[in-house]
């Protein structure tokens, strides 16, 4: 299980390195340290940390890199990547957060300030997986993991059916119209038929019951449960 009070530092400079390492201790964080991103997921995976603290420019793997590989894997949904970088072009900033990074801190680094940046967003971050959870009667549904548990059983559903059932389920005993769904879940600017709840609504059915998810006839769907 993670805890949050490991951080995983990422960097190339040894000198940071320690001193990153020296001022998280006295502030009774366990910490490891990496000098480039090669090795991230598996240590991640291994050590489990709240933040990964990660320097952009860096040999043999940059930082951007290593940050997308880090989001594409499920089991590390939950921590938080705070970039440390002596680069301060926007595009550069631009690409962080677009990439994954909970926020962006530029060097040289002011250890107590990062401390409070990093207590702040592991506040904010337990708020918002605390938000992001839903449970019903036979439900666990797990936004920050997107995992569906059912009397016990795990259920795996593809990012869209689940982001449906999601939202379904937060929003138990109201009716949706095909075209309020398509909004909420699959965005406004989407060029897609509303047949594509259906197919969807479906899926979902075929795979935890057909009885969770009613059919308003003329009108939509709604979650009951």
């Amino acid at each position: 299980m993670q805890s949050e009070r490991r951080v995983l530092v990422i960097d190339d400079d040894a000198d940071i390195r320690e001193l990153l390492e020296y001022n998280l201790k006295i502030e009774g964080f366990e910490v490891r340290s990496l000098g480039n991103g090669k090795n991230a997921v598996k240590i991640c995976q291994e050590f489990k940390p709240a933040i990964v603290l990660l320097d952009i420019m860096m040999p043999e793997q940059d930082g951007i890199e290593t940050c997308m590989q880090l989001r594409r894997n499920k089991e590390l949904a939950y921590m938080k990547i705070i970039f440390l970088t002596a680069r301060s072009e926007e595009y550069s900033e631009i690409a962080a957060f677009e990439n994954g990074a909970d926020d962006y801190v530029i060097k040289p680094i002011r250890p107590r300030a990062l401390v409070s940046r990093m207590k702040n967003i592991l506040e904010n971050g337990e708020k918002k997986q605390e938000e992001n959870k839903v449970s019903t009667n036979d439900f666990e549904i797990d936004r920050n993991s997107y995992t569906i548990v059912k009397e016990g059983v795990k259920y795996d559903l593809p990012k869209k059916e689940f982001e449906l059932l999601y939202f379904l389920a937060k929003n138990s005993e109201k009716i949706y119209s095909r075209d309020a769904l398509l909004n909420h879940v699959w965005g406004y600017d989407v060029n897609i038929m509303s047949r594509t709840v259906d197919v969807h609504i479906r899926k979902i059915r075929e795979k935890i019951g057909d009885h969770y998810i009613h059919t308003i006839k003329g009108v939509g769907y709604k979650f009951v449960n």
